[in-house]
């Protein structure tokens, strides 16, 4: 990386100190802002970080805890600071070649944000950023940067990549498991349950009634019918009891097995699992089969297309890297 300018090193570290954040306070002291990251000239600071990982970071919170919640938060912090880094390496890299974007672009956009999400109410839209720590000004720079940073990609990052067959017909051979179509069977099922008291079904043994149920089926009841009036499994009882196209981890073990051992237009046996009676009908089945290439082939070409994408985009990125000074601060 290319040495940091001198001066701007010293002053730096007479501002850093030996402290490895560069903190700026408030006036009654109170910790505000710090560094994250210089980039030649510029800074990144710790509340950009911040508004990286805000939404993030809070998921991350409430799926893991303990050792593994502070690995998966350190991971989104470095990522979210390379990140950051690389913004503003592409904003100097536009700046040094002196490039423009008309500012009507970003005044358009604001007026659609304004028109779309605020109904036209452009105070409406002023008190919106207030509450959020903007101004219209900051605003309106940030998504001039976003607008720089997309334009910037786009022209060094040509999109002209081609994806040869025999890279398709590898990349398929390698995944053909993510274009497999598992066996599936098109189910219905009447469902009753000892002490559901919410209903007509309730009096009496459920059992029985499960097994006088089926004898109606067999003698040619209609199922969606029967599963209308006497289901107990609210999810599924204005339908009929249709479970739709399952899988065979849809079902427990036990009616899983029973679904899938059954041919089409066939009723099962009442089957008890604990308190609960279910009836099954299977109206159709699907055998596992893998996608034919062909059908695929466009979808193959877009994955690869994005992979070139990104490996060109970071090959330039690298480049950008390579000419600068930059330090990030643990």
């Amino acid at each position: 990386m290319m040495k940091m300018p001198k001066i701007l090193w010293f002053f730096l570290c007479a501002l850093v100190g030996s402290s490895p954040l560069l903190w700026a306070q408030s006036h009654e002291g109170e910790l505000v802002d710090g560094i994250a990251a210089v980039v030649n000239k510029d800074v990144v600071t710790i509340s950009e970080v911040r508004e990286v990982v805000g939404s993030r970071e809070r998921a991350l919170r409430a799926a893991y805890h303990g050792e593994e919640l502070e690995n998966k938060l350190e991971e989104l912090r470095k990522s979210a600071i390379k990140d950051l880094v690389d913004r503003q390496l592409i904003l100097q890299e536009f700046r040094e070649k002196k490039f423009t974007i008309p500012s009507y672009i970003v005044d358009e956009q604001v007026q659609k944000i304004i028109r779309e999400e605020f109904g036209g109410d452009r105070s409406a839209f002023i008190r919106t950023l207030q509450a959020q720590g903007y101004t219209l000004t900051r605003f309106k720079r940030t998504e001039m940067d976003k607008v720089i940073v997309m334009a910037m990609r786009q022209e060094n990052v040509k999109d002209n990549f081609v994806i040869s067959p025999i890279k398709i017909q590898e990349y398929y051979n390698s995944n053909q498991g993510a274009y497999s179509m598992p066996e599936q069977v098109k189910l219905r099922m009447i469902i009753l349950r000892e002490g559901d008291t919410s209903d007509i079904t309730a009096t009496g043994d459920k059992k029985a009634m499960a097994e006088e149920i089926r004898t109606k089926l067999m003698n040619g009841a209609d199922f969606d019918r029967m599963a209308r009036m006497y289901s107990e499994d609210a999810s599924t009882q204005d339908s009929g009891g249709d479970w739709g196209w399952i899988e065979r981890g849809t079902l427990n073990p036990e009616l899983s097995d029973l679904a899938f051992s059954m041919k089409p237009g066939t009723v099962s046996p009442v089957v008890a699992i604990g308190n609960t009676y279910y009836i099954l009908t299977v109206e159709a089945r699907k055998n596992a089969s893998v996608k034919k290439i062909g059908d695929v082939r466009s979808e193959i070409e877009r994955n690869l297309i994005q992979r070139e994408r990104i490996k060109a985009q970071d090959r330039w990125l690298e480049t950008l890297r390579k000419k600068a000074y930059i330090r990030i601060f643990s």
